[in-house]
């Protein structure tokens, strides 16, 4: 069964008519490889014809969304199951994390090495990541070899082995890593901004664990993950080229089918970041200081995110167009770089902010950010910076559909999400609809630079604020 709609804009299958032909035959080498770079985004399409979307079901129920191309012979699949890093067990932080680098280490009757030879013999792309909300998945195969790469990729989500060995030596990956971790201003200041806006919150827990709660997970913790996320109900998957409906709907039951028909997932509470003024200081002998910044955000299925997406991109996401960066670095000199970002978790959202800049500037530095969030809470934007962004934000979104795994990437973001099959058609009007009133509504709704939950860390002169405001 299938549903087709038609979600993607002149403008954009003109970009990706152009990239497609720009792009040479790929050699046998380049093949095997399968950069991104060498996957064409769509066929040749003519002006004013879009491609299309289709919602497949397979025969045993999974269902996908699938770009359908035969410009070139690659397939492109980027699957989710909802879990993520929330779904750590206790104690385990990084679990998913972990499971992510051990997905390529030896399947059913295959050891890591011979897994990985057989994959390499097929070209086939495999990865995993761990975000906070959902497991992510990658595959990318040439359509000659995609049966038996679809076989390879089902046995290392069905019968993955973490054997104890291979499970020894990523251990010892993952922890040089953390080891190396400690000592970068950026990451330490992120980690204690998570844990002093979620607390006790599984969002407060490093995704990549711990160097005491990875060295405390064992092969059967890795089996568990799996067993729990790794199912049926709780998976979205989007598939991009040279793979028509009927192929996509057996190579879901032949990847997926093996799964279990109904996740096994722990309960997560909304987490509430609490109102601030609060401030930690983490020294460290460094040049510069890291100072993270933020407060409680706004959730992606709110009314008001779309407003909320084109302020934080005036504020501090546009790059060197945003008043943050034209405040602090073009004015005044006082950082290389700041930006800001929305990041709307399923549990909860926040706003938060980036800053490095000499030890001796730091306060100064803050003390402007809050004032040009103060600004704009209390008198909004200008209509010409309104309609620049709106300009941008239109006008730039169908780059992100440049090759095939970025269109395949796209339409898992948007079913993560819940967006709906028509929201690549529509979006580009939410914006467009978006007013200056609206902006401003949502500006003194959102920002509240008198409650900042703010950590620094490296030497900054300045005096540190106690941690642990009410709210």
């Amino acid at each position: 069964m299938q549903a087709t709609v038609r979600p993607l804009l002149t403008a954009l299958a003109l970009c990706c008519a152009v990239a497609a032909q720009a792009l040479l035959a790929p050699s046998a080498k380049a093949q095997k490889a399968l950069p991104d770079a060498a996957v064409p985004a769509a066929e040749k399409t003519s002006q004013g014809k879009t491609m299309d979307i289709q919602e497949v079901t397979s025969p045993g129920g999974i269902k996908a969304w699938l770009v359908e191309s035969h410009a070139n012979p690659l397939i492109s699949i980027r699957f989710a199951f909802f879990g993520g890093a929330a779904q750590d067990a206790p104690g385990k932080d990084g679990q998913a994390y972990f499971v992510t680098s051990m997905m390529d280490e030896g399947a059913g009757d295959l050891d890591s090495t011979a897994f990985q030879e057989r994959a390499e013999d097929l070209a086939m792309k495999l990865d995993f990541d761990a975000s906070r909300d959902v497991m992510l998945g990658s595959l990318q195969t040439l359509t000659a070899n995609k049966d038996e790469v679809f076989e390879l990729a089902r046995l290392a989500m069905t019968e993955p082995r973490f054997d104890e060995i291979a499970t020894a030596r990523v251990k010892a990956q993952i922890l040089a890593g953390l080891k190396y971790d400690e000592n970068d201003p950026a990451t330490v200041a992120s980690i204690a901004w998570d844990r002093a806006a979620f607390r006790d919150h599984p969002y407060g827990r490093p995704v990549k664990g711990s160097l005491e709660t990875i060295g405390a997970i064992t092969s059967e913790d890795l089996h568990d993950y799996v067993r729990r996320v790794f199912a049926q109900d709780r998976l979205v998957v989007a598939a991009v080229g040279d793979i028509t409906p009927e192929e996509l709907g057996k190579a879901l039951d032949t990847l997926f089918g093996g799964l279990p028909k109904k996740a096994d997932l722990r309960e997560v509470e909304e987490a509430t970041p609490p109102l601030g003024p609060a401030r930690e200081v983490i020294q460290m002998d460094v040049p510069q200081s890291v100072a993270q910044f933020g407060f409680r955000g706004i959730a992606r299925q709110d009314d008001d995110f779309i407003p909320a997406y084109i302020l934080n991109y005036i504020i501090g996401g546009g790059g060197f167009s945003s008043r943050l960066m034209e405040e602090v670095r073009e004015k005044r000199g006082l950082a290389y770089s700041v930006t800001s970002n929305l990041y709307p978790y399923h549990y909860g959202s926040v706003f938060v902010g980036n800053v490095a800049t000499k030890n001796e500037a730091v306060g100064q530095s803050l003390k402007v950010i809050q004032d040009e969030l103060e600004d704009v809470a209390e008198n909004g934007l200008t209509e010409d910076q309104l309609d620049a962004a709106k300009s941008y934000l239109t006008g730039a979104y169908a780059l992100r559909f440049e090759s095939s795994s970025s269109i395949a990437n796209q339409l898992l973001w948007i079913q993560i999400e819940d967006l709906g099959i028509d929201y690549v058609e529509k979006r580009n009007a939410l914006i467009e609809a978006v007013t200056l009133e609206d902006v401003k509504r949502v500006a003194a709704r959102l920002l509240a630079p008198d409650q900042l939950i703010t950590t620094i860390v490296g030497q900054p002169v300045e005096e540190p604020v106690p941690v642990g405001a009410p709210g």
